[in-house]
């Protein structure tokens, strides 16, 4: 099984390829002119959206990586109980143990 760091770059190196992407399909903003908009004008709108998300993932996992980093990932940052390894493997950039979570 995969260390937690190794893990998480492996899904930041995904997610940065994701961007990639996005940004590409971003580059040829259609037309949004009244009455002459592009049909590409909901793609490209779709694509800002998508944008959005992908860059606070990276976020979260650079901040999961820190916390890898500190010795701190897998501690819950609300109770500071430990979060259980299967909670992690399915939502590796998590903060909180499911307890907290459920809370939320």
């Amino acid at each position: 099984m995969a260390t937690p760091k190794r893990r998480l770059k492996k899904e930041l190196e995904k997610a940065e390829k994701e961007l990639a992407q996005v940004l590409a399909q971003l580059e040829e903003r259609p037309d949004f002119g009244l009455g002459t908009g592009s049909t590409g004008v909901f793609s490209w709108e779709m694509a800002l959206a998508r944008r959005e998300r992908t860059e606070e993932h990276i976020a979260m996992i650079q901040a999961a990586l820190e916390r890898v980093d500190r010795g701190e990932y897998g501690i819950c940052q609300t109770c500071g109980a430990k979060i259980d390894p299967e909670r992690l493997e399915i939502v590796p950039c998590t903060t909180e143990c499911a307890e907290c979570a459920r809370k939320g």
